[in-house]
């Protein structure tokens, strides 16, 4: 489902001119220069989310610039927020000035004049940016927050911000594989997290609407279960206190998912074991092993759980496995 277009098949004159009438026609009017365009390269990929859109890019070093001329030709009418995976990001908009890194994001307004410049690892390798595209009226927030937000860095490693970049890095892996209906769904879900990201920096999470603060707080308990599934500890009371809920408010929660929390610790638990006894790369590591390192307290509870979710033991399904060449029963 993605749409990808590279300079590599280009004469090295022409692609720096051809980048930037890509750039200009498929995301917006903007003047690029770049320093060394004979030696420019980019490439740019496109994923339609059901009424906004994510790109990711790969270039080399190089400037845009927004002018109220620029503007004037032609203005998508966007809210962008970047997420910098290679390299790093200088941005001056609205008064206001950053410098993002890998691992960081960035918010802006097409709307606005604004100069960017795109560095690259130092290494001699691209910038890598992945871009959010929302249309103004998408987010639930007032113009006047999110203003005071445009040109600064929003820290990409912990809280929602980590939960929205690991979102994007998830949508870039694996969003291709999705259908139109499953991309739709997944547009609305970068819309809650991008405005609940926007609206804990912007001091304004009472502004979300009820439902797309419960959203987003149910993503962020998923997350937090996903990354601590290794932990025999790991309990419905634990995470309800990692997320100053009650363990009855956590339970409601998850009450229109079809799954109790409890039910899906033991599911991932099971299906993390059931990737990992499937890998050739692990046949060397003990049943036993595995089932510890993925949280079930012993071996007799994890044989039990596994032939009732799947109707034979771990030993038997790697057994399985293994003589298929490695690949994974179904």
């Amino acid at each position: 489902m993605w749409s990808v277009v590279s300079s590599g098949g280009l004469p090295d004159r022409e692609r720096f001119d051809w980048f930037a009438d890509l750039i200009s026609r498929e995301v917006m009017p903007t003047a690029l220069t770049s320093e060394r365009p004979a030696e420019f390269g980019a490439d740019l990929a496109l994923l339609d989310l059901g009424g906004l859109q994510v790109s990711k890019v790969a270039y080399s070093p190089l400037r845009s610039r927004r002018t109220p001329a620029l503007i004037r030709r032609g203005d998508p009418e966007q809210y962008q927020l970047g997420l910098v995976t290679g390299g790093s990001m200088l941005l001056d908009q609205n008064g206001a000035g950053c410098e993002a890194e890998a691992g960081d994001l960035v918010f802006w307004d097409t709307s606005r004049p604004s100069d960017a410049r795109y560095v690259s690892d130092g290494d001699g390798g691209t910038g890598q940016l992945v871009i959010l595209q929302l249309p103004r009226d998408a987010l639930p927030l007032p113009a006047d927050r999110l203003d005071g937000l445009l040109a600064h860095r929003v820290p990409g490693r912990s809280g929602t911000g980590a939960v929205l970049a690991d979102f994007l890095r998830s949508l870039v892996t694996h969003g291709g594989a999705c259908t139109p209906e499953e991309l739709a769904r997944l547009g609305a879900a970068a819309v809650d997290l991008a405005a609940a990201c926007l609206a804990r920096s912007a001091d304004a999470e009472d502004l979300l609407p009820a439902e797309a603060r419960s959203r987003e707080l149910l993503r962020r308990v998923r997350l937090f279960i996903e990354y601590n599934l290794g932990d025999p500890k790991l309990t419905p009371a634990v995470v309800a206190a990692r997320h100053n809920l009650s363990v009855r408010s956590l339970h409601q929660l998850f009450k229109g998912g079809g799954e109790t929390v409890q039910a899906r610790i033991r599911r991932r638990r099971l299906e993390r074991c059931r990737d990992d006894l499937a890998d050739p790369a692990l046949l060397a590591h003990p049943v036993q092993a595995i089932a510890a390192r993925r949280g079930f307290s012993g071996p007799a509870v994890f044989s039990r759980a596994f032939r009732e979710a799947y109707g034979i033991s771990p030993t038997e399904y790697r057994a399985l496995t293994a003589r298929a060449g490695g690949a994974q029963a179904p």
